[in-house]
């Protein structure tokens, strides 16, 4: 039986093949040449030496919960949230699952000078030149829904184009996978991608088996400071945080108390 990440796949690829039928990749490439990528990881790495990086995540909605945030626009969100102190934002582009897109990617990273990630179901070399021309600096790449081949593949590309990739794990198999393929940025997702169901055990026992040298990215489920201050501990270097964000009336006011920062919400 279809796990819901394979029916999310599925319905990519279609949504993938019709872009790529009626896409300019002229234009695309044009524009693409005009955005100079700004270093994600880098930037994890950096804003990591002396606190917790936090990867603000900017969404509508998700497949498990639904609407999160009515009150839904990009640019306002990501100027706020780079005010409050995130590090690096993540921007929602798929439509059918998330209520995203490629608008919301564009308008939230053409306001603010942080890095910012393109968070879709990356299929196809296309989606990343889809990515630089509106604006990405990294894409993420879900060891799950990959073999080796295609994973190094498009992890190629990406750099070809100087994008910066975050590879997402669920387990300690596919952990190892993606350390045996090189990738150097790593987010382990405590949510289970075929039933949504959450594992946050999960963070600490693969924390446990990564290489120093990896920017460890913890995804899914941080809720608190404390939260955060335990995985750092645990040897986490960034912590990608949405829907704690985007249910709050003020995300920006949570993302300071999350960082223990002054903030004056302008939102």
């Amino acid at each position: 039986m279809p796990t819901q990440l394979d029916q999310i796949l599925a319905h990519t690829l279609l949504e993938v093949k019709a872009r790529k039928e009626s896409a300019d990749y002229a234009g695309l490439e044009r524009k693409a040449a005009l955005h100079t990528p700004r270093g994600f990881r880098n930037r994890l790495r950096s804003v990591s030496e002396t606190g917790p990086a936090v990867i603000a995540e900017i969404k509508k909605a998700s497949p498990s919960k639904g609407l999160i945030r009515a009150d839904f626009h990009p640019a306002a969100l990501a100027t706020a949230l780079q005010g409050a102190g995130a590090a690096a934002l993540s921007v929602l582009t798929d439509q059918e699952f998330f209520q995203g897109s490629l608008a919301d990617l564009e308008a939230a990273s053409s306001s603010v000078t942080i890095p910012c990630l393109r968070k879709d179901f990356m299929l196809d070399p296309f989606q990343v030149l889809e990515a630089r021309a509106y604006g990405a600096d990294a894409i993420l790449l879900i060891v799950a829904a990959h073999k080796d081949e295609m994973l190094s593949d498009l992890r190629d590309e990406a750099r070809s184009m100087g994008l910066d990739v975050l590879c997402e794990v669920h387990s300690r198999e596919e952990m190892e996978r993606a350390v045996n393929l090189g990738f150097d940025m790593i987010g382990v997702n405590s949510r289970d991608l075929r039933t949504f169901s959450m594992h946050p055990e999960l963070l600490f026992e693969i924390a446990l088996h990564l290489p120093a040298e990896t920017v460890m990215v913890a995804e899914s489920g941080i809720r608190s400071a404390q939260e955060i201050a335990s995985l750092r501990a645990a040897g986490y270097d960034a912590f990608l945080i949405g829907e704690t964000l985007m249910r709050q009336p003020d995300p920006a006011a949570m993302l300071a108390l999350l960082l223990d920062r002054e903030y004056s919400s302008e939102f």
